[in-house]
Formats: structure tokens, C-alpha cells, sequence
């Protein structure tokens, strides 16, 4: 059980989304009291649908579960191993998606929320921060995600003196599930592929032949889309969450190399025809009534959604839960503005957690504010609570926002996902027991279960 150090002052956490919530329950743990900051309900955001604590916007999955060859896997892994509460609870709600972790949004969201507002060292106060903390706050971590308020924004640009970058962030349809013909529709897992909580059969999948793809591509080029406002116009995409309309126009085989991409999978209505193109849906709640379409982010009007989306084989008569969205993502320069303890180099009460400093997805948002918690809590002791081991993947995420990979004056600070191209290279000689050099794709594979056996080795001393 928590023991609470009475004479510590409390931590403030501003914003209950992932990143927020995993700091707060870092803090706690480790016996300091915290005061955790939220505007939802009062305060809506273009995105949230709910003033839940960490709600999940766009998709939701956590992607990869594999830990010895895939980056995000081992950020799980490693996150499970630090007693990670995000990680805790996607993995009671996790549904069914071939080798990746997806969860019931809602399900998880109020798993996370009885979680913190029943532990005894947290408590919640709900209304906007409009602006810098009060000087009184003397240990704060800043996790208000990339819609972070106007007010709030606008004072730390003018606290850094910094400009704000800013990407688009697109939000995929969600589709009842008994809206799907599935005398055209199947379900299986690319490859067969089980994963934690599925069974080799997890997606939905709606093949097309060759001129209903080319048909559909022309229809995305051609569709009514979003217009942005001018002062968003120059605001780069993030690559790995683009709009499929932005795909298609790349040219007419981009999104079957891509979202849509027919490997791994048989039509059992007709097994001897190889499709051109699928579109897969993947589970969104435990019930299975709801399929999110996944890499199917959108930036095109409502009404051209539902025409378009609905000539897809299979989704004719579709139903839809939500259709999707697009949002503006706005993040700190992290590089310029943080120290090794995450905090603002001008204010070194503030440290800042999750999308907000520079990274993408759920659980490396999570991973932040696993890592910054720590940090305050030991600041709150009067310690120090160390860097991961660069060498993991948690001290990856921390070693590309504060620049530790960039070189050279032209160098510009991006979003990123985890991957292994942020560990640092290990030395090994790729044979096999008897000798044998391993090559290509077996290479790749080796080398990534090495660097995540010696992330996995490293991670427990930071534990």
C-alpha cells in the first residue's frame, strides 16, 4: 500500500489524458500527494467526445504487442514493468486485434478514472488552467496533449519565446457491425496472426477487384473535403496518421501498399480470386458491435464520407457510430525548450508530459508521463529520479525530445512514433548456432530481438 510523505507538497498535473493520468498515478505511488487538472466537462475540445480521463481520440489501439520485434511492443513491456496504470488497464479491456493491443475506449477510459479518483493521494479539480500555473506551484508537469488550451498555449509561447509547430491529426469512422454485408465481408487476422486477446480471425475485411479499387481512388481525389482556415494552411501532416485522401492523391497503388495493402489474407466466398485492394475494420468495444476502419483517418465533409465510404464492398448498407475528423495537433519545440529532467529551461518549476512535447501515439504519450511522474515525485522527496537507459525504449522517447539524435544547424524537431531506429546500434555477429550467416529479413529480425532483450535487461535497474 501507498504511504503518503505528509510533508511533500503536492504535485500539479495539468490534463487527464494519458500522459496525465500515468504521471498521476506514478506521483502517488510513489507516496506524494497530487492534484490533478482537468477542464473536460467545462472546457470542450474540436475532438474529445467526453470529459472521461484518458479518452481515446482516434483509433484504439495501442498497435504491436510483439516485444522482441517491434519498438512499441517493448515500450509496452517495459511500461507493464514500471507498474504503468495506462498499461494496467488496456490489458483488462483489451479486445480482440491479431497481433496488436486494442481496447474498449469507454471500458478503459472509466478503468483509468476510478483508478485515480480512488486513490487516497489524488485528488481532482475539474476547470481550465487559463495560463501559466501560479507562482506557488512550485512542481508542476504540464500534460495538456496537443489541444492544449488557447490561453494556456499562448502563455508558455510567450514564456519560451519560441514559435509553435503544429500538424494536422486525422480521426478514422467508426461502423455498427451489423451494418456489414458479410456475404462480401470476412473476418480473419492478416497472416492468421493471434494476438493478446484474439483469435487469428480479429478484422473485418472488404476486398475490392481492381476497378472498384481505381473507382474508390478517384473518389477520395475527388471528394468534398475540409477546408482549413488560413492561418493552418502551411501546417504540416504527420506521416503516420494521414488522411486517406491524402494517400490516395500520392497516386492510384499508395493506399494498396498501404492501409489497404491485399498480403496475408483469403476471400473464403471465393477463394481462387486474389483481391486488389482490402479494407480492414478492427473492433472498437467489448461487446463487438463497433469496427473502427482502420488508417482510414479522414478529412472529407460528413455527407461525401457516408457516400463514399458506403462503396466499399461490403459497406453498402453501412451504419455509422461516428464518421471521422480532423484536428490541429500543435507541440513544444522539446529540444530547445527542455533539460534531461524534462523541465522548461525558463521555468524550471514546469515539466511537460506526453504529444504536447513532441511524440505520437497513446502509449508513448503514456510512456512520458510514466517518466515525468517519476521525475516530479522524486523532486517532490528531494531526490532525483534518473533518465532511462538510452538503451531502452523509454530512454529513446526521452533522448528524442531533448535532442539527443539531432545534428547540424538545419535539423528540425518532428513528431515520432518509437521505433529502433532511436536505440542506439548493438554490435553482434548475425550467424546462427551452427554458423551459418543470417540475412535479410531474418537479419532484421535478429537484430531487433537483441535490441529489445538488452532494452528489457537495462529497463529493471531504472524500475
Amino acid at each position: 500500500m501507498t504511504q503518503s510523505n505528509t510533508s511533500s507538497k503536492p504535485v500539479h498535473v495539468i490534463g487527464a489524458g494519458l500522459a496525465g493520468s500515468e504521471a498521476s498515478w506514478q506521483i502517488a505511488q510513489m507516496g506524494v500527494p497530487v492534484v490533478l487538472h482537468e477542464m473536460r466537462p467545462e472546457v470542450k475540445t474540436d475532438a474529445h467526445q467526453t470529459g472521461g480521463f484518458a479518452e481515446l481520440v482516434c483509433s484504439n489501439s495501442f498497435r504491436s504487442d510483439d516485444a522482441s520485434g517491434n519498438a512499441v511492443g517493448l515500450l509496452h513491456e517495459e511500461m507493464r514493468r514500471a507498474g504503468s496504470l495506462i498499461m494496467r488497464e488496456g490489458d483488462t479491456h483489451k479486445l480482440p486485434a491479431g497481433g496488436a493491443l486494442a481496447v474498449d475506449r469507454d471500458l478503459f477510459s472509466g478503468g483509468v478514472e476510478k483508478a485515480l479518483k480512488d486513490h487516497p493521494l489524488i485528488s481532482v479539480e475539474y476547470g481550465e488552467v487559463a495560463g501559466l500555473p501560479p507562482a506557488e506551484w512550485d512542481n508542476v508537469i504540464i500534460a495538456t496533449g496537443p489541444l492544449t488550451s488557447p490561453a494556456l498555449a499562448s502563455a508558455i509561447l510567450e514564456l519560451t519565446g519560441e514559435d509553435s509547430l503544429a500538424f494536422f491529426d486525422a480521426i478514422a469512422p467508426i461502423i455498427y457491425k451489423d451494418s456489414i454485408d458479410f456475404n462480401i465481408a470476412w473476418m480473419q487476422s492478416r497472416y492468421d496472426k493471434k494476438g493478446p486477446g484474439g483469435d487469428g480471425a480479429d478484422y473485418i475485411n472488404c476486398p475490392f477487384n481492381k476497378e472498384q479499387y481505381e473507382t474508390f481512388v478517384q473518389a477520395l481525389v475527388d471528394s468534398d473535403q475540409t477546408e482549413f482556415k488560413e492561418w493552418e494552411k502551411d501546417t504540416p501532416y504527420f506521416e503516420s496518421c494521414l488522411p486517406i485522401e491524402v494517400i490516395a492523391s500520392r497516386g492510384p497503388e499508395t493506399l494498396r501498399w498501404g492501409p489497404m495493402k491485399p498480403v496475408g489474407l483469403t476471400n473464403p466466398h471465393d477463394p481462387t480470386v486474389k483481391s486488389h485492394a482490402i479494407a480492414q475494420l478492427r473492433q472498437d468495444n467489448a461487446l463487438g458491435t463497433l469496427y473502427n476502419m482502420v488508417g482510414f483517418q479522414t478529412k472529407m465533409k460528413y455527407g461525401a464520407q457516408a457516400e463514399i465510404l458506403k462503396t466499399i464492398p461490403g459497406l453498402e448498407n453501412a451504419v455509422f457510430a461516428r464518421l471521422g475528423g480532423i484536428h490541429r495537433n500543435t507541440f513544444i519545440n522539446s529540444p530547445k525548450l527542455l533539460n534531461k529532467q524534462l523541465q522548461l529551461n525558463a521555468r524550471s518549476s514546469l515539466r511537460f508530459a506526453g504529444q504536447i512535447m513532441g511524440v505520437e501515439g497513446y502509449v508513448e504519450s503514456a510512456a512520458l508521463g510514466l517518466i515525468t511522474g517519476r521525475m516530479a515525485a522524486a523532486q517532490a522527496l528531494g531526490n532525483q529520479y534518473d533518465v532511462p537507459p538510452v538503451t531502452t525504449a523509454l530512454g529513446a522517447l526521452v533522448e528524442h525530445v531533448t535532442g539527443g539524435f539531432m545534428s547540424g544547424p538545419k535539423a528540425k524537431f518532428q513528431p515520432m512514433n518509437v521505433n529502433f531506429g532511436l536505440f542506439p546500434p548493438i554490435e553482434l555477429e548475425c550467424k546462427t548456432e551452427d554458423g551459418k550467416r543470417i540475412r535479410g529479413k531474418d537479419k532484421t529480425r535478429f537484430r531487433k530481438a537483441a535490441l529489445s532483450k538488452r532494452a528489457l535487461s537495462d529497463i529493471m535497474d531504472w524500475v
